[in-house]
């Protein structure tokens, strides 16, 4: 059962926000998924990015595709579990969903109502990448909505990415804000973003602000459509760089909705 107003409620009137909190407007619901079926993830609004290889951070799954044991739907949940085994040359599997094709929006706000995976070398991440075919990156666009590595357990990240601003350069805009229950309890993650900036919420609280400086492309790709990314990594230049623990595996993250309004 979902813990938010019901769709014929959807207008958000923050009318009494303070200075952390997202500014006052009206927004239609355009595209969920609540989760209120079960089995497979909805194919007609999720597809799977697909391998291993390391994803280009030398991360240690395999991203399958239509398997439950790594992406199910029950009692109202997207499931997305990394599950330590042999798959396919890789030394776990796990899931990577992904809208692009089924869902792909140009600004707009994003809520994601989740419970995060624990221990050493998880990685889990909600994000968006520019719908571009083929896609180039950095230079297209990448908003990080939250990662969380387990070797700083309790600490949600919020990023930008694109070609003047990247952490290739380690010139990346982050900001970071400590949850310390993000592992026990669910929480509400969220973008907002319009032709102006980039604003990263949890909670409704804002905690980070990326604005257009209106130079170039490089430095603002946000006007590219963009999809939505949920997955578990395990291990990977960031999300094991501190190694990672055998004996924690499974490892699930727990999806309540996904929200996209505009």
């Amino acid at each position: 059962m979902k813990r938010l107003l019901a769709p014929v409620f959807l207008t958000l009137l923050l009318t009494q926000s303070g200075p952390g909190q997202a500014q006052e407007k009206s927004w239609k619901l355009i595209w969920a998924d609540e989760f209120n079926y079960t089995g497979l993830p909805d194919s007609t609004k999720w597809n799977y990015d697909v391998g291993g290889n390391g994803w280009g951070n030398n991360e240690k799954q395999y991203y399958t595709k239509a398997r439950l044991d790594n992406a199910s739907v029950d009692k109202g949940l997207l499931t997305i579990t990394c599950i330590k085994e042999k798959f396919e040359g890789m030394e776990y599997s796990s899931a990577r969903l992904v809208t692009k094709g089924k869902g792909d929006w140009q600004y707009g706000k994003i809520r994601v109502r989740a419970k995060l995976p624990k221990g050493l070398g998880t990685w889990p991440a909600i994000w968006m990448l520019g719908s571009t075919t083929p896609l180039k990156w950095p230079d297209d666009g990448e908003i990080d909505i939250m990662e969380h590595v387990g070797y700083d357990q309790g600490r949600v990240h919020a990023s930008i990415h694109c070609k003047t601003y990247n952490h290739i350069i380690g010139t990346q805009k982050t900001a970071n804000v400590v949850l310390p229950d993000c592992s026990e309890a669910f929480h509400v993650y969220g973008v907002e973003w319009n032709k102006d900036e980039v604003i990263m919420t949890i909670d409704e609280n804002v905690y980070f602000r990326f604005k257009n400086d209106h130079t170039d492309y490089a430095a603002w790709p946000f006007d590219n459509k963009m999809y939505l990314i949920l997955n578990i990594a395990a291990g990977g230049n960031w999300g094991g760089a501190k190694g990672v623990d055998e004996k924690i595996w499974p490892q699930k993250m727990e999806i309540d909705y996904v929200r996209v309004y505009q």
